[in-house]
């Protein structure tokens, strides 16, 4: 397991993300690129169950933290919302405890004074370890969407799936919202094509404090669906455990579809809805570098 001694604790998880990276061609989407560093890295479930003050995974949020530094550095790039990419310096550089650290150092001294998401992990506070990292690129207009969907009650929370999923294509989207039903929340039909269509059912999962959904939520889901429908989605403001993950592409069972907070901001800013764009710049300090000689 890859440590680091000095800085947060969240450093020790940026060696991990950048070996990942390399092993996938240097580019993965954000739920598989963690779920591989939790894997690589041996956490156990219990310690992914560990949220923050604000309810989010601790691990998953630490790791986050690092792939910002190592955007920060030029290292890791987000060429779109839950993709990350090593770039040329990230392919070529090479690792070690103490060049983490002095990465660390280096983005807190350009860019401390001017970002407060940086700011926040400056040390060995704990407000570092506690410092919710979605939202930090973007310019928190993610964590403000998930803050209101997370307040939004229950019957609300499916009304507004229900309209995304017909945003995002889907057909005959209902809100069934019966009790004593497993889990079942509504129902749809996706269009392949003219001649090719899937019943859908799906889970609306409102965490108002962003936490995981297990495994056991997963099988319990897919057992109510058994023949009722090709597919399911199960939808959440929150997060799925690697474990969870896994039992939703399980072989020999009917794939389920995970969508967490991510995905979940993401297909609001595809279908929309709910957003309204705005241009916005960030400063290429590297840009500058030249100019200081």
């Amino acid at each position: 397991m890859a440590k680091t001694t000095k800085g947060p604790k969240f450093l020790r998880y940026v060696r991990p993300v950048v070996e990942t990276l390399r092993e996938m061609g240097n580019s993965g989407n954000t739920d598989e690129i963690i779920d591989r560093v939790i894997e690589r890295m041996g956490i156990s479930e219990a310690e992914q169950a560990e949220t923050t003050s604000n309810g989010q995974s601790r691990v998953r949020n630490q790791i986050n933290w690092a792939r910002f530094y190592l955007a920060k550095a030029g290292i890791v790039d987000a060429p779109r919302r839950g993709v990350w990419s090593l770039t040329d310096a990230g392919r070529a550089m090479k690792l070690d405890h103490d060049s983490v650290l002095a990465l660390f150092r280096g983005v807190q001294s350009r860019f401390g004074k001017g970002s407060k998401a940086v700011e926040l992990t400056t040390g060995d506070s704990a407000e570092a370890e506690e410092a919710d990292a979605s939202g930090a690129e973007d310019d928190g207009y993610a964590a403000e969407l998930l803050a209101v969907l997370r307040s939004l009650p229950a019957a609300g929370f499916e009304r507004i799936c229900q309209r995304l999923l017909r945003e995002s294509g889907f057909e005959k989207v209902e809100v069934t919202g019966r009790s004593g039903d497993g889990g079942i929340d509504g129902h749809g039909v996706l269009a392949v094509n003219p001649l090719v269509t899937f019943k859908v059912l799906f889970q609306c999962k409102r965490y108002g404090d962003g936490r995981q959904v297990t495994p056991s939520l997963v099988r319990d889901f897919r057992g109510a669906m058994a023949g009722r429908a090709d597919k399911g989605i199960i939808i959440t403001t929150g997060t799925f455990t690697t474990e969870a993950r896994k039992e939703a592409t399980r072989d020999g069972v009917p794939p389920i579809e995970l969508v967490d907070q991510n995905k979940l901001v993401t297909m609001f800013e595809q279908a929309g809805v709910g957003l309204r764009p705005k241009q916005t710049f960030e400063v290429d300090v590297a840009f500058f570098e030249e100019f200081q000689k």
